[in-house]
């Protein structure tokens, strides 16, 4: 079977050639982590696994937002959030998920994305 030929990097502007899977040329194949790890993520939070947990996560809470619930706001949720983040050493166990809302989960991660800095 004859090899593959040779394509252009993935890394904008840079001129190397790669017959590499994850199309990262020997200078830059570290972004190849990072771009294993996108589809797996992706993989895990698109998954039918995933989606039965959420609609289960979502039906459990009643579809209300639990952040602005604990707030004395009634507000639909529209995604399911890891009370621990999985970083943080949490779970995928129903205790640790909730129903949360956008704005409520945009900050919470601003949060969490701000503590990791910190460390």
């Amino acid at each position: 079977m004859p090899a593959k030929p040779p394509r252009p990097c993935r890394q904008p502007f840079c001129p190397n050639k790669t017959v590499e899977a994850h199309g990262y040329c020997e200078q830059h194949k570290d972004k190849a982590v990072h771009w294993q790890n996108n589809r797996h993520s992706e993989k895990r939070t698109r998954g039918r696994k995933w989606q039965a947990t959420r609609e289960r996560i979502l039906r459990r809470d009643n579809g209300l937002c639990q952040p602005c619930l604990l707030a004395d706001r009634l507000t639909p949720a529209t995604q399911v959030d890891h009370i621990q983040p999985l970083s943080d050493g949490g779970t995928d166990t129903d205790a640790n998920l909730q129903a949360i809302c956008k704005p409520c989960h945009d900050a919470k991660t601003r949060q969490e994305a701000e503590r990791g800095r910190q460390r």
